[in-house]
């Protein structure tokens, strides 16, 4: 009986280089798995694997030395523990995040909702090529937001509110970049330093700071066999709503002009970036 490999790997089923050997990948979102689904992985890693599993670069945990014979069993099981694989081949792959705001002190974003949501409205979509999307809570950019086909950074748009300050110099010393200045009256920001960190906003402990979150996004990103760093062609975006119409019109463009097995950021080089950042903006200004 002929073996399908490629609806097995869509699957989470991967060959690996022994013959009839798969190393099974879960689905992991936002690098965020429940307790009582390692129990699951780690009783089938035990039973079917070799009692161990492999951390992937990209959140996800894989179970290696699955045996042909025993795919089936394998889903069985896992299906009766509430786990499921995780997504390969040519579509929206796992959504990475950081813990973000809910846990990290840098955090300007909550990354693991997002990380859901964003899962959720893509899930299953066929694609000319794999599509990755990472998100990362804040400027230290721990999830690298650049290196994803759509990176997605957590940021603060923030003003000073004179009534509240002391002039007591501690965002002055929170800033690494020296966008502010304390010239004896007020507060100066020097927007062409300032990165939105949001250092500033939460070091005050005087409410000295009206701010609210955003996101910094880009575009283009790949760290396979081509390098190249995302760009950011769109002013930071504040509104949710206007997050999600963004990303769609990313993912239609490639599914649009893509041919098989090419990425984004070359489809992007190969329409080009004029007429990608054109339809990318009419989406930002809800065209």
């Amino acid at each position: 009986m002929a073996v399908d490999y490629k609806a097995l790997k869509e699957s989470g089923f991967m060959r690996q280089i022994q013959k009839n050997l798969f190393s099974l990948r879960m689905k992991v979102i936002g690098g965020n798995l429940p307790a009582e689904q390692l129990s699951v992985i780690a009783e089938i890693s035990r039973k079917y694997g070799k009692g161990y599993v492999h951390m992937t670069s990209r959140q996800s945990v894989e179970i290696p030395f699955i045996k042909l014979d025993d795919i089936e069993k394998v889903k069985a099981d896992l299906e009766a523990g509430g786990v499921n694989t995780g997504l390969c081949g040519p579509q929206v792959r796992t959504v990475t995040a950081c813990q973000g705001r809910d846990v990290c002190p840098s955090g300007c974003i909550e990354t693991y909702p997002l990380a859901v949501e964003i899962s959720e409205r893509y899930l299953n979509r066929q694609l000319p090529h794999k599509f990755k999307i990472g998100v990362t809570g804040c400027m230290n950019n721990c999830l690298k937001a650049e290196e994803n086909d759509v990176g997605i950074k957590g940021c603060y748009l923030f003003e000073w509110l004179p009534e509240n300050c002391r002039l007591c110099g501690i965002c002055i010393k929170a800033c690494k970049k020296g966008a502010l200045k304390n010239n004896g009256k007020k507060i100066i920001l020097n927007k062409k330093k300032c990165v939105n960190c949001g250092r500033c906003v939460k070091s005050c402990p005087f409410g000295a700071w009206k701010w609210e979150s955003g996101y910094i996004l880009s575009f283009g990103g790949t760290f396979g066999n081509t390098i190249a760093k995302g760009k950011h062609i769109l002013p930071i975006i504040c509104d949710k709503q206007i997050l999600f119409k963004v990303v769609d019109k990313a993912v239609d463009f490639f599914d649009k002009h893509a041919e098989p097995g090419e990425r984004f950021r070359k489809v992007i080089e190969r329409v080009g970036w004029d007429e990608f950042k054109a339809e990318i903006e009419a989406a930002y200004n809800g065209s």
